[in-house]
Parts: structure tokens; C-alpha cells; sequence
């Protein structure tokens, strides 16, 4: 989940140039923004680009690590074969945390608004969505308890709110949620 993560942070670094995503078009039956001129094509391209070589180089780590050193399941038989799935958890956090700009939008949440587990949540939900669909064995095995999903979104809340609080001290995001 890695790239889901690196993801979701690098999609501040253009820092709001750009068209936004929803051209500035609004929601026909509420008249309010698609998903607010926070969401830029600029951001989400260049997330989705600059994350997969991270995926990719996690992928290459487990696959030269030795058995008894791996902690997590083989991403892929070869790098090369990782690319999709790394391309898939990149695009896929961005197109999740698009989603919770619409759910946000359609609730009259003003963009930039702090909202508890719609800022946390989509960004991560949907690329292991997506990981069950395309890749089930793989994410099965990671995510198939309740446990595990607990985890994951113990440790998504917690690095959420503390990379936020690096971005916004650092004068990547407006806000530091």
C-alpha cells in the first residue's frame, strides 16, 4: 500500500495548477462543483506518473530479497509485470480520493473542509477494490480478514493526519488535514 500513500501526498506537489478535473462544471441535481478546484488534472497525473517507479522499485525489493526476508507476497513473477499493478494502486488512490471530493461536494462540504474518514478513507478503499477485482489472489491474501483491513485502516488514519501536518509545515497543502 506504499504507493497508495505516496500517491495521495504527491498529489500536492504541482500545487493547484492546472484545469481542474471537473472543468468547473457543476452537479446538475445539486448545482454544486463536481469535485471542487482542488481536484487538478496536474495533481492526479502527476501522482499517478511519479508513484509507480516507487511501486516498482518495492516490487523489484521483494522479488531480490531473500525467502526468509519476505514479509510480504511477491507482487509480481517480474518487474515488468508489476507495472500494471503498480499503475493500478497509483491511479487508483487518486480516482479514490476524487470520489471522496464528490461524496464531500454532494454533502455541501466546502472544498479544503476537514472530513473525518472521507479524507481517509476512498483514497485507500479503492485501489484495494480494484486490487480484489484484478489481482484477488494476491489481495485476497493480504486483505482477506477483518482484521488486516482494521490495520490497514488504523495505520491510513495515523499517517494520514501526520503527513498532512509534514505537508502542510512545509507549505504543500493549504490545510493540514
Amino acid at each position: 500500500m506504499i504507493p497508495v500513500y505516496i500517491a495521495n501526498a504527491f498529489a500536492t506537489l504541482p500545487k493547484g495548477r492546472g484545469p481542474p478535473m471537473d472543468f468547473g462544471r457543476t452537479w446538475p441535481r445539486d448545482g454544486r462543483r463536481v469535485l471542487g478546484s482542488s481536484k487538478t488534472w496536474s495533481g492526479f497525473l502527476f501522482a499517478g506518473f511519479a508513484t509507480i517507479p516507487f511501486g516498482l522499485f518495492l516490487a523489484w525489493l521483494i522479488l531480490v530479497a531473500p525467502p526468509v526476508w519476505q514479509v510480504v507476497p511477491q507482487l509480481a513473477p517480474n518487474l515488468w509485470a508489476a507495472v500494471p499493478l503498480s499503475a493500478m494502486l497509483s491511479f487508483g488512490a487518486m480516482t479514490g480520493d476524487a470520489l471522496g471530493s464528490f461524496v464531500k461536494r454532494r454533502l455541501n462540504v466546502p472544498s479544503g473542509a476537514r472530513t473525518f474518514l472521507l479524507d481517509q478513507l476512498p483514497f485507500v478503499l479503492v485501489p484495494i477494490g480494484l486490487g480484489l477485482v484484478f489481482y484477488r489472489p494476491l489481495f485476497w491474501g493480504v486483505f482477506g480478514s477483518v482484521v488486516a483491513v482494521l490495520w490497514l485502516l488504523f495505520f491510513t488514519l495515523v499517517l494520514h493526519a501526520a503527513f498532512n501536518w509534514v505537508g502542510f509545515k512545509l507549505g504543500l497543502k493549504k490545510v493540514p488535514w
